[in-house]
């Protein structure tokens, strides 16, 4: 997808570009620790201002490292924690306490550091969406991050354009006042990128 990105603005260099990921870059897919590293890496677009926000998968990997805490520890592996751990060789049998050693430290800093959301203009770019009738600065973090109703099937105006993943659908969704881009990608469908210019809406797959 990064490869793609770059090759698109090349076609038509922009003069201003915000490179934006919604979250949700471990667990369940092959590699984890690739696509953060990745991440961490920059954008693939030199020069273009960078946003990472964090997903509700990250906040389950960083309650569960961090912490130490058992609980928290089963409830990421239920999600996908596995293959998280495999990806950066954690042994299976190591003990929860210690998986923030084996983990590199500047990969939990640097989610640990994500914001929840970034606005430009009159677009909210979240992982999972609001809550409908809450005014915006005072959206739950849980919210942020693990929302799906009333959002998903609202149909009144929201205070701004909401970008969105967390709930997968075949195709990208574009509402007047939402636009979900996951396609589901870590259960074999496409991944997907929204290119927002002016007032155009275009998508990039793979």
């Amino acid at each position: 997808m990064h490869a793609e990105i770059a090759r698109h603005d090349a076609a038509l260099p922009r003069a201003e570009v915000t490179v934006i990921h919604l979250g949700d870059l471990v667990d369940r897919g092959e590699d984890s620790a690739g696509a953060v590293g990745a991440v961490m890496a920059g954008p693939p677009i030199p020069g273009a201002a960078h946003v990472v926000l964090m997903g509700n998968h990250e906040r389950l990997m960083l309650d569960a490292v961090l912490r130490g805490d058992v609980e928290a520890a089963a409830i990421w592996r239920r999600n996908g924690g596995d293959a998280a751990l495999e990806s950066w060789g954690v042994p299976r049998r190591a003990r929860v306490q210690d998986w923030k050693d084996l983990i590199p430290r500047e990969a939990l800093d640097y989610l640990n550091r994500c914001p929840l959301t970034h606005r430009i203009g009159d677009t909210l770019f979240v992982h999972a969406g609001i809550r409908p009738g809450v005014p915006l600065e005072r959206q739950s973090p849980h919210d942020l991050l693990w929302i799906r109703e009333p959002f998903l099937s609202w149909t009144d105006p929201l205070p701004v354009r909401v970008v969105h993943g967390h709930t997968p659908t075949r195709m990208p969704e574009i509402l007047p006042h939402r636009i979900g881009i996951d396609t589901g990608a870590v259960m074999g469908g496409r991944l997907t990128c929204a290119v927002l210019e002016r007032s155009t809406v275009a998508f990039i797959q793979v």
